[in-house]
């Protein structure tokens, strides 16, 4: 089966309601399975990580968010990381590894104070030894960037704040 069948057939399969594919053409054989997202495994043990780690603290420690919620109460200025995450949130796609450039020696494709325009790509996203490209979802500018390159990111992380 020649490799844009296939790469049609992964189209179909990833744009549609079926969640398996088996196609045989003379002696080949190829089946598509379509995977759920993961990140509803792997978010479950963070959400009960951290009550746990409020609850019970060890003597003479304060978590950040106590520490910050204590300061706001007093009337303190909120830290500037609560600042940062207001605004246009653009999302991880995909479960990948996040590239700032297009290669090592590249400069960044965006930084923090750039102007983007709507499909301004923002970012690489390598999925199984596929480069994809992240695009902008909406115009702006750039306010934050909340991955490092070359770190993993699940499926609808934030990625960069967008204002």
């Amino acid at each position: 089966m020649d490799l844009r069948k296939l790469k049609t057939l992964i189209d179909l399969v990833a744009e549609s309601d079926i969640s398996e594919l088996e196609v045989t053409e003379g002696e080949g054989k190829v089946r598509i399975v379509k995977s759920q997202p993961q990140t509803t495994y792997m978010q479950a043990p963070m959400m009960h990580a951290a009550p746990a780690m409020m609850q019970a603290p060890a003597a003479g420690y304060a978590p950040t968010s106590a520490s910050a919620q204590a300061a706001a109460a007093q009337g303190a200025p909120a830290p500037a990381a609560a600042a940062v995450q207001e605004g246009h949130k653009v999302t991880s796609p995909m479960v990948g590894t996040f590239y700032r450039a297009p290669n090592p020696g590249s400069p960044n494709f965006v930084e923090i104070g750039t102007t983007v325009k709507e499909g301004q790509t923002l970012c690489i996203i390598e999925a199984m030894k596929l480069l994809n490209e992240i695009e902008s979802d909406k115009a702006g500018v750039v306010k934050a960037i909340l991955a490092e390159s070359g770190q993993p990111v699940e499926f609808g992380q934030a990625l960069f704040i967008i204002e």
